[in-house]
């Protein structure tokens, strides 16, 4: 059965991509991967039409099937509540791209890593042309957008500073940033849930793999804490090295430098002409974030408009809530993108 409504004015096409990049990743994750590409109402009406586009990028633990279902009961799916803003024409129709970067440890940051695989390098050479060759995308970075949650929207943020090429404009909701805010308060945690695996991650990783999956107190920020080690600070052989001690919590700075890297709020100044050249930026975060990401959201907006980025370009909120069951803000947030995006 489908889970699109029979109202359903566009058309969500369900593809697999065979990822040259991905085969022989570190952790033996699939190189084929799904892909859904979303048309708007009037695609197949106008042969001769071309459409911006916003590639969707989902959460730590996030699978592509998310999209399909509200986080929460009696919400619509974001792919829904997109269709009916286009279908009424509160914003000009855009193509969407849902993109898979899925892993073993629940995510790929959406960065390329010794420990996960090439995901950004996926993204950026393998999945935009591929859709660009396929769909009747307005194929100019002018046109093009990157969005998503948490580190979804860690990836919307470093993507677009690494590849203005590609990407003109951006929107991250409750997205990673401010890593000392972010993490260093679940660093301590997990240096106490540890003790009863021997200060060994590995240890907690097997036994978490033995049994029905998210039924211990500590699995969530342990799997979150493992993976993003995966992605930030891996060894030379790919094995994740974590930012801590394991045992008293203390920063292992050297190790804890290479997390830092990867904040957008520390990337930004270097950065600072690929922010300026983005045609719209978006920033948000609930202001009770379990991770303080609306400190991480502030910090960004901080660091962007010291890059100079014209605060017309720049649309920022932080609104009533946590870091969870937001995502009914992302339609919004493409309605603006839209506008943008279709405007020149």
């Amino acid at each position: 059965m489908s889970p699109w409504p029979e109202d359903f004015a566009g058309r969500l096409d369900e593809h697999t991509v065979d990822s040259e990049l991905l085969r022989g990743n570190p952790l033996g994750d699939p190189h084929r991967r799904p892909l859904w590409v979303y048309t708007p109402p009037g695609y197949d009406d106008e042969p001769g039409r071309r459409y911006p586009a916003v590639y969707m990028l989902l959460g730590f633990t996030g699978r592509l099937e998310a999209w399909s279902r509200a986080p929460t009961a009696y919400r619509r799916p974001v792919p829904v509540a997109v269709d009916e803003l286009f279908a009424r024409g509160a914003a000009p129709p855009m193509i969407m791209v849902f993109v898979d970067a899925w892993t073993a440890y629940g995510g790929s940051q959406y960065v390329d890593s010794a420990g996960t695989g090439r995901y950004h390098s996926y993204l950026c050479e393998e999945i935009v042309p591929w859709v660009d060759a396929r769909y009747r995308t307005l194929a100019a970075r002018d046109h093009r957008a990157i969005a998503g949650k948490s580190s979804g929207g860690l990836g919307a943020m470093v993507t677009s500073m690494l590849r203005p090429d590609l990407f003109g404009a951006f929107a991250t909701h409750s997205g990673d940033a401010l890593s000392e805010a972010q993490y260093i308060p679940h660093f301590l945690w997990a240096a106490r849930h540890l003790r009863a695996y021997g200060g060994d991650i590995f240890s907690w990783w097997d036994d978490f793999r033995s049994r029905v999956a998210f039924t211990k107190e500590e699995d969530m920020r342990l799997l979150e804490i493992l993976g993003v080690s995966a992605c930030f600070s891996p060894g030379a052989d790919g094995t994740p090295l974590l930012p801590f001690d394991p045992v008293t919590g203390a920063l292992r700075p050297r190790i804890w430098e290479r997390w830092l890297e990867w904040d957008p709020v520390r990337m930004a100044p270097a950065h600072a002409e690929a922010l300026r050249s983005m045609r719209a930026i978006w920033i948000d975060a609930g202001i009770r974030d379990e991770w303080f990401l609306d400190l991480g959201a502030l910090a960004f907006r901080d660091a962007v408009e010291q890059a100079g980025v014209p605060q017309e370009n720049v649309f920022f909120e932080l609104f009533d809530g946590g870091h969870h069951a937001v995502e009914y803000r992302q339609p919004q947030a493409v309605a603006w993108l839209a506008h943008r995006l279709a405007a020149g």
